[in-house]
């Protein structure tokens, strides 16, 4: 055995660096076609569209097929470690197998592109698709004063007529009815419908530090999966499980995903989850009606309220401004607007409260329509 050893090392050795090397050439190649493809479909009109229509939804409901039976986060706990073996990498090939640091660094990069290629794929070239209004055929709302003065009414009369204090909702219910409300919206709402009749929340592995930015939920875009803090009380966990559900659907904008959410809610049978949608809305319209309304409407509104949903108000707001970190809070927030700047969401983080304008819109629309219902 020792013999053979030092017999063929002259032809095996090259022959495994070759074998090496020219796999690397071909994973290199592939990787270089897969981010030729994600710009290109960034940067050609309507290819977006295409994958949004009819590539996503078959990449979506694949990846939630494989994740879903995971009991677990299986993209938090991929980040995660992602993380950890990107700043790993470069130590291990240079103190444990000997290599340059050049060579580390050349292959923690590599895995980063790979993992940029993955999320666009996966789920990030939606991004690229048509916007809400374009996509909807729903006229965009310059609206009034007047317009927006009429909406808060009547929004202020629905959140006090659905107030209940009893919160809760059963996990299968509100899968079951958030579902078939989705369902009805998808046909005419530039919504795709859900991929299964019971898609699953996730809860958050890093929960936690997610409560310490302020973040109730989220989307898993390299495995199909959404996720909801475990912070998250039980009177928003539905608004926010309607709300990373339209962005497995393929929604990107949060402003469009808060306006699904609130319309899905609507639509269901229960009580507890159409008071939630309306709450979840609350800061927008508020934040809204400070900037447009003179001070003593804008006082009026806020006495139109029921003291106890504004007593449900004050105690989300102190509930989570109790869990909040500052200067995590801060980093987590630039980064943040770094990301939605760079998939072109118009606004960044301001577009969470358009969810105002689209609603608007959307009442706008119904009424020329002659359309009644939620």
């Amino acid at each position: 055995m020792d013999r053979n050893n030092e017999e063929y090392p002259a032809t095996a050795r090259p022959h495994g660096r070759r074998g090496r090397a020219g796999g690397r050439l071909v994973r290199r190649c592939l990787l270089a076609v897969l981010v030729a493809v994600v710009i290109l479909v960034q940067a050609v009109p309507g290819w977006g569209d295409v994958y949004a229509r009819h590539v996503y939804p078959v990449v979506g409901e694949l990846l939630s097929d494989v994740s879903g039976p995971v009991p677990f986060a299986v993209g938090d706990l991929f980040i995660a470690l992602s993380l950890a073996g990107v700043a790993a990498w470069p130590f291990y090939v240079r103190y444990v197998r000997k290599g340059r640091w050049r060579t580390g660094l050349a292959g923690a990069a590599e895995y980063v592109v790979w993992v940029y290629v993955w999320f666009y794929l996966a789920w990030g070239l939606n991004y690229a698709q048509s916007g809400f209004y374009r996509r909807t055929g729903i006229a965009p709302a310059e609206y009034t004063e007047a317009d927006f003065r009429d909406f808060a009414r009547r929004y202020v009369e629905r959140l006090n007529a659905e107030y209940t204090p009893h919160t809760a909702v059963n996990a299968d219910v509100l899968r079951r009815e958030v579902v078939v409300a989705y369902r009805e919206l998808s046909p005419g709402l530039g919504i795709h419908p859900p991929f299964d009749d019971r898609p699953q929340a996730k809860t958050m592995l890093f929960s936690p530090l997610a409560s310490m930015v302020g973040v109730k939920g989220s989307m898993g875009p390299f495995f199909g999966e959404f996720t909801i803090n475990a912070d998250v009380p039980p009177g928003e966990y539905p608004a926010t499980y309607a709300h990373e559900l339209a962005h497995l659907l393929g929604v990107t904008d949060e402003g469009e995903a808060n306006f699904y959410a609130c319309l899905a809610c609507l639509r269901t049978s229960i009580r507890a989850i159409r008071f939630s949608g309306l709450m979840s809305i609350l800061p927008h319209v508020l934040n809204n009606a400070y900037r447009l309304l003179a001070p003593a409407e804008y006082d009026a509104l806020c006495r139109d309220i029921r003291p106890e949903v504004l007593g449900l108000a004050r105690e989300s707001q102190s509930y989570w401004q109790a869990k909040y970190n500052r200067l995590v809070g801060d980093a987590q927030s630039k980064v943040y607007e770094l990301y939605l700047r760079g998939n072109r969401v118009e606004g960044g983080q301001r577009s969470y409260s358009q969810v105002v304008g689209l609603l608007i819109a959307y009442g706008k629309s119904r009424a020329q329509a002659g359309g009644g219902g939620r």
